[in-house]
């Protein structure tokens, strides 16, 4: 999977194949896979799990939800202070959740963009060793404190969740033939957590209580299915939502993820910010991500992009490019710029 660029996921246009053919198509020669842009509701990427399934949920309680403006419920929070919370009731060990494979929409919405992936393939639309890409939030990104508070209420929620996420994906699975699939794992709050914050419970910044997760559900995924990771930090009020000191304990969350992975791991995507020192590159010389695929996530303040390229190629000598996270919070009015900053990034990455 030698491509120069990458797709994260999200981009904020109507339907899967107007993502195809405005993105997919003119990039495909670069990509080692597409995605559908998470159109519809997965738009607001984990936020509305909020909505359509933990607020109607006999076992969770609903502690607060975003207000509602002139008199309109809101469904999706307008800044990180109008965020939803639950709790779970009094009494219940363990939240489940139930219509396997349909609950949490990935499979039917897979499933029905994996048709339109594979008839524009047909039509020669994408290079023929093109895959599809499913994005898909790790456990940790969908049940944390942010949503559930109350202590002890995650270890209640989060087996059920992970096996919500294993019958989903069976579906896909089944579905999809694994040579035509790429499986990406999106770990945003996991690459937060594990730098610590301000009243997290101490588990949420062990690595290992990421890497848990990551073991069990990529050993579901068949050989065949082309296997990638995107390490995030957030984009909710604005990029980034969290900005680390150092990279030092974000390289040993992807080693780890990596190894925990346990099979071939095809892509890695690590966010950069505008920095072009250095020392801000030099944790990367500790990656220890096999033969994967680094993506750095460096399309933007495109001014700097080039010397950007320069000083990391000093630390990881080879590795493609992408934005920082996918755009779906974007205003689509900005895609047109969006695509020529990603086909001038192939030509920067040609000449550096």
């Amino acid at each position: 999977m030698g491509k120069d660029l990458l797709l994260v996921g999200s981009i904020p246009l109507d339907t899967a194949e107007e993502v195809m053919r405005t993105f997919g198509a003119p990039l495909g020669p670069y990509l080692p896979a597409v995605p559908d842009g998470e159109v519809g509701e997965r738009r607001s990427w984990v936020n509305r799990f909020c909505y359509l399934v933990y607020a109607g949920h006999g076992d969770l309680e609903t502690l607060y939800r975003p207000p509602y403006i002139n008199g309109v419920e809101q469904l999706l929070p307008v800044k990180r202070e109008d965020i939803w919370k639950f709790r779970v009731k009094p009494g219940v060990k363990e939240v489940r959740f139930g219509l396997p494979g349909l609950r949490l929409g990935y499979a039917r919405d897979a499933t029905a963009s994996y048709f339109v992936f594979k008839t524009l393939r047909e039509k020669g639309v994408f290079p023929k060793d093109m895959r599809f890409q499913v994005s898909i939030p790790m456990v940790n990104s969908v049940v944390r404190t942010l949503y559930f508070p109350e202590p002890g209420d995650i270890e209640k929620i989060r087996p059920g969740f992970e096996e919500a996420l294993a019958a989903e994906l069976a579906v896909i699975l089944r579905r999809i033939p694994a040579e035509d699939l790429a499986i990406q794992w999106d770990c945003a709050w996991e690459t937060a957590a594990v730098y610590g914050a301000k009243g997290l419970p101490e588990s949420e910044a062990r690595i290992e209580t990421h890497t848990a997760p990551i073991k069990r559900l990529t050993a579901l995924l068949p050989p065949g299915v082309a296997l990638g990771f995107h390490f995030c930090f957030g984009t909710f009020g604005g990029w980034p939502s969290f900005t680390p000191p150092n990279f030092g304990r974000a390289v040993e969350l992807i080693n780890a993820s990596v190894a925990a992975a346990s099979r071939r791991t095809d892509w890695v995507h690590i966010p950069a910010l505008d920095r072009a020192d250095p020392a801000y590159y030099a944790p990367f010389k500790d990656l220890q991500t096999g033969n994967a695929r680094i993506y750095m996530g460096m399309i933007h303040s495109m001014g700097s992009l080039e010397r950007r390229i320069e000083v990391a190629r000093s630390v990881i000598p080879d590795f493609g490019l992408a934005a920082y996270c996918g755009f779906g919070r974007t205003p689509p009015e900005q895609l047109p710029q969006i695509l020529e900053d990603h086909l001038k990034a192939v030509e920067l990455l040609g000449k550096v």
